[in-house]
């Protein structure tokens, strides 16, 4: 078991993946430390998100708001229309709870370690682990799905996920060295992400294969066990883009707590995630020559969502929103249901 860390370690220091918030192997061994605030925003952002929608997200804040202090001095709406079209929208709000805490009550100092974050707004037991061991080296058990993966066909593990993390988590502790444990945790990371992948692993370049019970067996693809997953429901509703004569869209915001929280949008009917909500043009905020464009489809976490589409050129329906330009709508706080909705309606809202 002990050439396990080391070999991985070895393979890590020739292939680790070049991202924006990480530092190489090389700096790490000679003593470098990544930027804590750069960890933590990666982190909050890669939660249930691929790392290639991630960069350029990544890019946009750090340049936005180059320190926690920045961001902890930037209104919550700027935030959110910067996060738009990332998902999971109460990341985007944690996010700025946590910088406003770090900021003003911490100086602007993250904490170092994972029970003084874990006292951060947003930051739950992987997040804190995560950027405890990778900014500032403190050895704590980093399981995300890429290192769930690993483990669970390297020792062929049939106990379903989620009851598998325990496991998991209790074989990287055992394994993570007590040196580069940042480097150890990403290297399980980068593992999962280019050789152990959910499909087609590439076992012949897997730097730990010789010890992987699943590769012995040819059992690779039977890990990780999984429990079934729940039908999720389907929800119809309606969404209304309405327009001025010059090409404005009427936009509201959402209320905020709830899906979306403090989004914008175009007027929707009241659907939610366990009820539809009213369709036809009968349901508008006003009254208009509605044109329907079709329908749209979009996933949330726990459900499918059908919206028809209805556009029209009319008056405001009420004083609780406003109009933006056809040509700046991209820069408003819209979740991607709401592009799919307005793309729909006025194709050339979003062109370049």
């Amino acid at each position: 078991m002990e050439s396990f860390h080391s070999n991985l370690l070895d393979w890590y220091d020739g292939n680790a993946r070049k991202l924006p918030w990480r530092i190489a192997p090389a700096e790490s061994k000679s003593g470098v430390l990544p930027e804590p605030y750069h960890i933590w925003l990666s982190e909050v952002m890669l939660q249930q998100t691929t790392v290639a929608a991630v960069k350029d997200y990544f890019a946009k804040f750090i340049t936005l708001w180059p320190t926690v202090n920045d961001l902890a001095r930037a209104s919550l709406d700027d935030v959110m229309k910067a996060w738009a079209g990332l998902g999971y929208y109460s990341r985007a709000r944690n996010l700025k709870k946590c910088a406003d805490y770090v900021a003003h009550e911490l100086n602007g100092q993250f904490p170092e370690t994972q029970d003084g974050l874990l006292k951060l707004p947003g930051v739950g037991p992987y997040t804190s682990a995560a950027i405890s061991t990778i900014a500032f080296q403190n050895k704590a058990p980093v399981v995300d799905g890429n290192i769930e993966r690993v483990v669970t066909r390297y020792t062929a593990n049939a106990t379903p996920l989620p009851e598998a993390k325990k496991d998991c988590a209790e074989f990287v502790d055992a394994e993570m060295p007590q040196s580069r444990p940042g480097d150890f945790a990403q290297a399980m990371m980068d593992l999962g992400a280019t050789i152990c992948t959910p499909r087609n692993p590439v076992c012949a370049l897997c730097p730990v294969q010789t010890g992987c019970k699943s590769h012995q067996a040819g059992t690779m693809m039977s890990f990780p066990v999984k429990a079934p997953k729940k039908t999720k429901p389907h929800r119809k509703g309606a969404a209304f883009v309405l327009q001025r004569p010059d090409g404005a869209i009427w936009l509201r915001k959402r209320p905020d707590k709830g899906l979306l929280a403090g989004m914008s949008e175009v007027p929707t009917t009241d659907w939610t995630a366990r009820a539809d909500g009213n369709i036809g043009a009968a349901s508008a905020p006003s009254e208009a020559d509605w044109v329907s464009k079709g329908t749209i489809n979009h996933v949330f976490t726990h459900f499918h969502l059908e919206l028809e589409v209805w556009q029209a050129v009319g008056q405001a329906p009420d004083n609780h929103g406003w109009w933006a330009d056809r040509d700046k709508v991209n820069s408003e706080a819209l979740p991607t249901v709401m592009k799919k909705v307005i793309s729909a309606a006025v194709p050339e809202a979003f062109k370049p």
